[in-house]
């Protein structure tokens, strides 16, 4: 798959001229949307960009970047399912504000899944995003459609954020990029979404089963899907994936795992699941290094738990709380640190 960063390259089709022979055989091939799809297995590729301007009074355009991605069927014939469901990787949850794509808007609603993911994952990193707006900036007028790969990385590129299409092999390797502070876009198909779909990929349960934000569910925020199901429905579609990260120096590479991202607001987060039954994950943020404490009340006001009082470094944070000691009810859990308090609720259901 070759992953074309310029819509007007798309729009002209003239990448289609250049389906060399020499690419091992004059076996030809075709564009699909966004991407070129060979008729038989190569070992070389060619590519070449032609810009052009109707007057001279025209700035001459540049590329900023190109990606180029190549990847071939044998990724999805060839899945070993049983395998991928048995990888269960640790623990990690990475929260946002939730994006439902049918209450962005009713006409487009069912429409923007693509730009409504990537919203999420922008939103991750604390970037003030419009869903909407971002659903329109995304819009291609050549094909009519949200969900063009790279004008959805392109877009997200003007928020700050390097994109790329990539294929995964592996939830481990997922989780891999999530912890170095990336961020991942997941495509499915089916059986959970034969026509396709897109969601964020929020992190691991404690034992090993995937975390989604799904815009497509009102309730789609940290949502758990049976892990089999889920599982053919990315991994038979080639694990294929926006994968993201700050241009910037907010985050770190997949090549230096020891560094943390940059946060500079504090913030506490929803906790997930909620409800919850007896565990659940609470995660915050903060700007500056300091003591800090995550207490946990019952709506008497009396402190049930103290699930972290120590000094911080500042960066994100994940703690556990356990309530199965606990009568079922809403609790109020609540972060200080320095001169930042805030409280939020959660529902223990048993």
């Amino acid at each position: 798959m070759v992953t074309l960063v310029n819509r007007w390259i798309l729009e002209n089709n003239i990448l289609g001229s250049y389906l060399k022979p020499s690419y091992g055989g004059n076996s030809g091939g075709y564009i699909d949307y966004d991407n070129v799809k060979l008729y038989t297995y190569q070992s070389a590729w060619q590519f070449k960009v032609i810009m052009k301007r109707t007057s001279a009074a025209i700035t001459s355009p540049t590329i900023y970047k190109l990606g180029f991605f190549v990847s071939d069927s044998r990724t999805t014939t060839s899945v070993n399912i049983s395998s991928i469901v048995n990888d269960n990787p640790a623990e990690i949850f990475i929260p946002t504000d939730f994006v439902y794509q049918y209450g962005v808007d009713p006409v487009i609603g069912g429409d923007i899944c693509s730009p409504t993911s990537v919203s999420m994952i922008l939103k991750s990193y604390n970037i003030v995003v419009d869903p909407y707006q971002f659903a329109l900036d995304n819009y291609d007028t050549n094909f009519g459609m949200f969900g063009i790969w790279p004008r959805v990385v392109q877009n997200a590129a003007e928020y700050g954020l390097d994109g790329a299409v990539t294929r995964y092999r592996t939830w481990s390797e997922a989780r891999e990029v999530l912890e170095n502070g990336g961020r991942i876009s997941m495509s499915l198909g089916s059986p959970l979404y034969p026509s396709g779909h897109l969601v964020m990929l929020a992190g691991f349960t404690s034992d090993g089963r995937p975390i989604v934000h799904d815009p497509a569910q009102s309730n789609g925020y940290s949502y758990i899907f049976n892990k089999t199901l889920l599982s053919q429905s990315w991994f038979k579609k080639g694990g294929i994936a926006y994968t993201f990260y700050p241009a910037d120096s907010a985050t770190v590479s997949v090549e230096n795992s020891n560094e943390q991202i940059i946060v500079d607001d504090y913030q506490l987060y929803q906790n997930h699941p909620n409800p919850f039954n007896p565990g659940t994950v609470i995660s915050f943020s903060i700007p500056q290094a300091g003591q800090t404490k995550i207490s946990v009340y019952d709506m008497l006001g009396r402190e049930v738990a103290t699930l972290v009082n120590e000094f911080l470094n500042a960066g994100l944070h994940t703690t556990q709380f356990n309530a199965n000691d606990l009568s079922s009810g809403i609790y109020i859990y609540r972060i200080e640190s320095g001169s930042f308090v805030k409280a939020k609720q959660m529902i223990l259901l048993k």
